[in-house]
């Protein structure tokens, strides 16, 4: 009996022991469990910050090769439009959508039947072919044939042969409303007055080098009789022009008093300019190397300085001994 009642509260006291450990158990899992949740949320978070900078850096890269590659097409179409070739747009989704609502309005209702009456209604009997023929004179007989008439070379206005700086036709203009290409984020669409009374359209690869600020009423020289150029779907009537490096591209700047309209020229060289170059004669390829910014920043071909006359000479900002384009 005393042993018993000594080893009934020792087995109370072990099973009071076990519920607690067993709860205690419980609580160990679920710290454990919510432990590792914690770990695998700041496993996650430092991959995150560690591959974030590595993001934004090929964000940025890939951003700065997607302009690069704008650049080179702007200017692999300068070229081909330099050289007459043709540039074709090519579609873009707001222009499929404008072409599909174009072609439902534009389908021309069905003409109404119309009753022509024959022409032997009108009364006249025509002649038969033998009253014709005695009728009309032989005009081989009446009359002698007509010389075929020919040009007269002489009375044409001599054209200039001579491949200078002569035949491009530059001239003062002033941007008065320029914005950017809707279909290209490195060109610029200018409406420029040239003294015509009416404004050009030019295409300029200049976003990355000139602020649209600056371009704004800007006075520059514009070569006006390249052969007109579709430029990323809009038409290009004009150049603007340039001293230029790979790194650096500054507009020319014109002398004070230069009004808009003004010829430029190149001290010596008095031709008369094109009306239009003819893509196919190069014309604007061989002139183009021989025109540069000397080392005083004068613009000049062959050494000769590009002036407006009784104003002055064309000049760069800032560049020296570098190309014009």
């Amino acid at each position: 009996m005393f042993l018993a009642s000594v080893f009934r509260p020792i087995r109370m006291a072990s099973a009071s022991v076990l519920q607690r450990l067993n709860q205690r158990t419980k609580e160990a899992e679920n710290i454990i469990s919510e432990l590792k949740g914690q770990i695998e949320n700041l496993r996650q978070s430092a991959a995150i910050s560690i591959s974030k900078p590595e993001e934004d850096r090929l964000r940025i890269e890939n951003e700065e090769l997607r302009k690069d590659i704008e650049t080179l097409k702007v200017q692999l179409i300068l070229a081909e439009a330099s050289n007459g070739l043709r540039q074709i747009a090519l579609p873009t989704i707001k222009g499929r959508e404008m072409s599909g609502s174009a072609k439902d309005s534009a389908k021309v209702p069905e003409e109404p039947n119309v009753k022509v009456e024959p022409k032997g209604n009108s009364g006249k009997e025509k002649p038969s072919k033998g009253e014709k023929k005695k009728d009309q004179p032989n005009t081989s007989e009446a009359e002698p044939k007509a010389k075929k008439g020919k040009p007269d070379k002489k009375a044409a206005a001599p054209a200039n042969e001579n491949v200078d700086v002569s035949r491009l036709d530059f001239r003062v203009g002033k941007i008065v409303k320029v914005e950017k290409h809707p279909d290209a984020d490195t060109l610029y669409l200018e409406q420029v007055d040239v003294g015509e009374g009416k404004t050009r359209t030019v295409v300029s690869g200049l976003v990355k080098h000139i602020t649209l600020e600056e371009m704004q009423d800007k006075v520059a020289v514009f070569m006006c009789n390249l052969k007109p150029a579709k430029m990323r779907g809009v038409l290009s009537e004009a150049m603007i022009m340039c001293a230029s490096t790979p790194e650096k591209v500054e507009i020319l700047n014109v002398p004070k008093g230069a009004a808009i309209g003004d010829k430029v020229f190149a001290e010596g060289y008095t031709g008369e300019p094109d009306a239009m170059l003819n893509p196919k004669k190069k014309i604007w390829e061989a002139v183009k190397p021989d025109l540069r910014v000397n080392k005083n920043k004068v613009a000049t071909y062959k050494g000769a300085a590009l002036k407006i006359e009784g104003k002055g000479e064309i000049t760069s900002p800032s560049l020296s001994d570098v190309a014009i384009q």
